[in-house]
């Protein structure tokens, strides 16, 4: 918690930051039908990440263009990436300390807090949400073979690609 205790008190940055939520109309009134519509018919600045936007539209619903709640939210959205990476490695490895130390490592690694202190990378925070849920799916899945299992999968790669584009690799990490 020490490495982000002044995450509160970060701003907007000048990269991004104005295009993705502070001067974007369709982002920071909020939850509107229109905004929702046009989350998901196209690009915003350069990518297709729907369910990006639509967290930071419920962002400025919730708290309006304040910046701090929000990088607290994204502190949460890291908290919970580190406990998923944690929860993941444990059940692929069936150890504790290795996976503790990968998930300490990730915690404090620099494009980590970069993620945290920067509000328009909210799409890392929840595409690596989303993508270790896949790979806790699949590895359920390949020890079941049920099919519901690779449903979720399914579901959790489909979120994460609608987070961040670049998670299309997924399918070659399995």
């Amino acid at each position: 918690f020490l490495a982000y205790r002044g995450v509160g008190s970060c701003g907007f940055v000048n990269f991004d930051d104005d295009a993705y939520i502070e001067l974007n109309p369709m982002v920071n009134q909020g939850i509107r039908s229109a905004g929702l519509v046009w989350a998901f018919s196209g690009a915003h600045a350069g990518m297709w990440h729907p369910l990006t936007t639509l967290s930071h539209m419920v962002d400025c619903e919730i708290f309006g263009t304040r910046p701090a709640p929000m990088h607290w939210e994204n502190l949460g959205w890291h908290l919970i990436n580190v406990l998923l990476i944690f929860q993941v490695w444990r059940a692929l490895t069936g150890t504790t300390w290795r996976p503790a130390l990968i998930a300490a490592l990730f915690a404090l690694h620099p494009l980590d807090v970069e993620s945290v202190a920067w509000l328009s990378e909210r799409k890392n925070l929840l595409s690596t949400c989303f993508w270790m849920l896949s790979i806790g799916a699949y590895a359920g899945y390949a020890r079941r073979s049920t099919g519901p299992r690779y449903t979720l999968v399914l579901i959790c790669f489909a979120l994460a690609g609608m987070a961040k584009p670049m998670t299309v690799t997924f399918p070659a990490t399995l």
